[in-house]
């Protein structure tokens, strides 16, 4: 098997542009993107098969399995000629050859719809403190540098890496003479971040100019803190647990000396 796209649909798309979010840190770039495809009620377009998925199928409760995926999505821009298409995938490709082949394979097919910019979107690394998570960008275009920070991201810390799809997307654009943009969320990155996610699509859909209802994500949000202070409570006691443990062993070894 080859890495392949199976079209569903044939589109004829306005200016369009590709917003890609893959899982990673916090799952931001998959639960961004995922949220904006339900909010605009996109139709599926096409979807990408690749051998350097993961080696496994994915099940669901009606007892199917597929192979994981990339799924693309098309939005027309009821306002103006400016297209919406999405992209998502299950997983990360496995090897760095993997990588590129995948990278590569979906934006040749973006470019024969006219793609010319591509805007990726994942999470950073960082202690995040007081809920004030950061979101920053970089780009392989100074115009559209420009046109992020006015929508309310900074300039991404100098060094900063950017790997798996989301980075590679922008270094492989360039020499598709695409113009590329990636906008991180700041986040502690060991679980699923809505919170985080939503401060990125603040920026995102200033960016685009596309009004979005981000209230529905504040349910996830409340469900995320009420996991998050379960955890906490479960470590505590278990830290509880290993100190009164530690201090038993150390009176025991001192009765016995």
């Amino acid at each position: 098997m080859e890495t392949l796209v199976k079209e569903l649909k044939t589109i004829k798309p306005r200016k369009p542009i590709l917003l890609a979010g893959f899982p990673g840190l916090g799952y931001i770039g998959k639960i961004t993107v995922g949220y904006m495809v339900k909010q605009l009620k996109a139709e599926k377009l096409a979807e990408l098969y690749s051998p350097f998925f993961p080696h496994h199928v994915i099940t669901n409760s009606q007892g199917s399995a597929r192979l994981p995926r990339a799924e693309f999505y098309f939005w027309k821009n009821p306002t103006e000629d400016k297209d919406l298409i999405f992209l998502t995938t299950d997983a990360q490709a496995q090897t760095v050859e993997g990588q590129y082949e995948v990278v590569d394979s979906f934006l040749d097919y973006v470019k024969e719809m006219g793609v010319e910019t591509v805007v990726t979107i994942g999470g950073y690394s960082s202690k995040v403190e007081d809920g004030n998570s950061k979101v920053v960008c970089v780009s392989t275009s100074k115009k559209l540098l420009d046109e992020v920070l006015k929508a309310g991201a900074e300039m991404s810390p100098t060094g900063n890496p950017i790997v798996g799809l989301a980075g590679l997307t922008l270094g492989l654009a360039k020499f598709k003479g695409i113009d590329a943009i990636c906008v991180l969320g700041e986040t502690p990155g060991h679980i699923p971040d809505p919170a985080v996610s939503k401060n990125v699509l603040r920026v995102v859909q200033r960016f685009l100019e596309v009004d979005l209802d981000l209230e529905p994500l504040d349910k996830e949000i409340e469900k995320m803190v009420k996991a998050l202070k379960k955890m906490e409570d479960v470590q505590q006691r278990m830290d509880d647990y290993m100190k009164k443990s530690l201090e038993l062993e150390s009176r025991k070894l001192t009765y016995i000396t």
